[in-house]
């Protein structure tokens, strides 16, 4: 079996899979419902959140396109705050919109400044909300979220929209405590789950925002999600199956005891990693290793070797599946993802592997180079 090192879609338990393989059952039933409710109230706990909470069937894009359609009007000025590819998804989302986007961008392998984006708002006091993403999987890296809010929110009280997809059930993200209006995430990440389901927290500030939008909206609407929610129902045909895997994984990551747990073991696990690519020569993207993300780990390409050959060969010789550069970094980086169902002897593999591999390239790129 291959030894699945993506940042999502990230391998599934077989608990997982048994739970998914229940008989089909009626989304308009008493069985649904009760699943329904469970799995938000259990949701609610791992977001650490009393906020409105609702599962939608979509990949993580689809939340994200959610919270800005239902919190935004066109015309509306927003701050994009964006260290790499999946932030420049989210501005891109809200323009496409009719949003009247401010872009803050920061260098790839950089963490966003908190000290620029207070210089921000300061200067464009027009702006009504931020958008930024928690976790960038393009490049490796985690925005220190707590300072960023604490400037949205206490300085500035704007409402702060957060693409957490790769984070949230991995890492610390306390909805509540740190005061977060919006929140996304996806069940490919480290739900443990297979992709299709995306999950969003709603705040009163939010719903406030909601009264005014008049960006388009339906399959989205976040106010039919509610309406449907009081009756243990969800607008449309939900993705029933994977709802029995996420009903089932949730439980299972909160039976740890608290969510702390889980982010202690994500964090030791991506150290682990990125210690031992260091100790193979391996650069790392991340600027500053105090903000490396602890869900997927962006490493340079080797000098003198593709991305493409050296993916290649631990695909095809070693069945690892890693990932490639994405954006500006595309041909340059490879990724390793360590979420979710993962332990140190898949890691260990991935070593192992370039151990061997690395040599090989090297001596093929010198060949290519000589001939």
């Amino acid at each position: 079996m291959a030894n699945l090192r993506l940042p999502g879609p990230t391998p599934v338990p077989p608990d997982v899979y048994e739970a998914m393989s229940k008989e089909m059952i009626d989304h308009r039933g008493v069985e649904f419902a009760d699943m329904l409710r469970r799995t938000t109230a259990n949701l609610k706990r791992a977001f650490q959140t009393e906020n409105d909470l609702y599962v939608l069937t979509s990949s993580g894009t689809g939340a994200m396109e959610a919270a800005v359609v239902n919190t935004l009007s066109p015309g509306e000025r927003v701050l994009g705050v964006t260290i790499g590819n999946f932030g420049d998804r989210f501005l891109k989302i809200a323009s496409a919109y009719g949003a009247s986007v401010n872009e803050l961008k920061f260098p790839d392998g950089d963490v966003a400044i908190p000290e620029q984006i207070r210089q921000a708002l300061k200067d464009d006091p027009d702006v009504t909300t931020v958008l930024i993403t928690h976790n960038e999987t393009s490049t490796g890296i985690t925005n220190d979220l707590e300072t960023i809010a604490g400037i949205v929110k206490g300085e500035f009280d704007k409402m702060i929209l957060v693409d957490a997809i790769s984070s949230l059930g991995s890492i610390k993200l306390p909805v509540d405590e740190w005061g977060l209006d919006v929140v996304v995430a996806g069940s490919q990440k480290g739900w443990m789950c297979p992709p299709g389901l995306a999950m969003i927290s709603f705040s009163e500030r939010a719903w406030q925002a909601a009264e005014t939008s008049k960006m388009p909206k339906f399959y989205f609407s976040l106010a039919e999600a509610e309406k449907s929610l009081k009756s243990g129902q969800t607008p449309w045909t939900p993705a029933i199956s994977l709802l029995f895997g996420l009903d089932y994984a949730v439980q299972q990551m909160l039976a740890r005891g608290d969510m702390q747990a889980v982010y202690d073991f994500h964090q030791e696990i991506a150290q682990y990693t990125r210690d031992g690519l260091k100790a193979m020569g391996i650069g790392l993207v991340a600027k500053d290793e105090r903000f490396a993300s602890n869900t997927v780990t962006a490493a340079w390409v080797p000098e003198g070797i593709t991305d493409e050959a050296l993916l290649a060969m631990l695909r095809d010789e070693y069945d690892i599946i890693a990932a490639e550069g994405r954006g500006l970094l595309t041909g340059r980086v490879f990724r390793i993802g360590h979420m979710g169902y993962v332990n140190q002897e898949d890691i260990d593999d991935v070593f192992g592997a370039l151990k061997d591999a690395l040599p090989k390239l090297g001596r093929q790129a010198s060949a290519v180079g000589q001939a």
